[in-house]
């Protein structure tokens, strides 16, 4: 059993819209902090092996400027690398998924005590890459609940290895997958609202993505 609402109440969301390099941008960010040293947890994040055992199997050179494929997902390259030194990290990659256009993910890591870590990811989408229509119908719970998935698989990883299912996709589809992804869903409507969107507006949103999620709801073309 995966606690679900622990996980969920773990995880400090936020959104906003902004001008990034120029270009106007929806900025979705997700922090938590794990019961883990840095070096632990960036090896978790940078190891191929580790990175399969908690998220998907991972192929190519994950080095600065090298590029990598997820299996079935994203790929990109490594734009940005700094491994820890004096209690902070932080990499850099482009997320290209689908065909649709690069977006970009910056992962921080700070050391939170001796002991404990706290991991921050920015993912930041180009209104090019996801236009207006799709966001106000889909909004941030589109990507983020993706996003807090995977945090879900490094918590895991991290503390509980054997709680982790052994297929997550059919985990996903229970229903203890669908109740984390409906909380997840209703916590970026939360983050959303947050940023000044009306709530209803918001909540709207986030069913739309739930659906599209459990497959209630065709995904956009």
């Amino acid at each position: 059993m995966v606690d679900i609402a622990t996980q969920l109440d773990a995880v400090e969301r936020a959104v906003r819209t902004d001008d990034v390099d120029g270009t106007p941008a929806h900025v979705q960010t997700l922090a938590q902090t794990y019961p883990s040293p840095i070096d632990d947890v960036w090896d978790a994040l940078t190891s191929s092996e580790r990175i399969a055992r908690w998220f998907l199997p991972i192929s190519g050179d994950l080095r600065l400027g090298g590029r990598y494929q997820l299996e079935g997902n994203a790929g990109g390259t490594v734009q940005s690398c700094e491994p820890p030194h004096e209690g902070r990290a932080h990499f850099g990659i482009t997320w290209e998924f689908g065909g649709g256009g690069e977006t970009w993910v910056t992962v921080h890591l700070e050391s939170a005590g001796a002991d404990r870590t706290r991991i921050e990811l920015e993912h930041v989408a180009p209104a090019s890459v996801v236009p207006d229509e799709i966001w106000q119908q889909f909004g941030p719970a589109g990507t983020g609940i993706g996003w807090d998935q995977g945090l879900l698989g490094l918590s895991l990883h991290l503390t509980d290895p054997d709680a982790r299912p052994e297929d997550p996709m059919a985990w996903s589809l229970s229903d203890e997958g669908r109740a984390f992804m409906r909380g997840s869903a209703d916590a970026w409507a939360e983050a959303q609202a947050a940023d000044g969107v009306d709530l209803e507006t918001a909540r709207a949103a986030a069913a739309a993505t739930f659906a599209m999620y459990t497959g209630e709801a065709p995904a956009p073309m």
